[in-house]
């Protein structure tokens, strides 16, 4: 799958945030840490980046 645009609760811009999220991880941050300095501080938000499998590169 690729990553929604938006959050489908609460309708905020995520898509974005994706390549600067996997970025964060390999520098070593934590999943939370790096979703609190992208400021995503919604829970619906969270579930989004963290609940996306990215599944595109497998099909291709």
């Amino acid at each position: 799958m690729i990553i929604p645009v938006r959050c489908f609760s609460c309708n905020r811009v995520i898509g974005d945030s994706w390549i600067a999220y996997l970025q964060l991880l390999e520098n070593g941050k934590s999943e939370g840490e790096a979703m609190d300095v992208l400021g995503l501080r919604r829970y619906c938000c969270r579930r989004m980046i963290l609940g996306h499998t990215d599944v595109i590169e497998k099909l291709l």
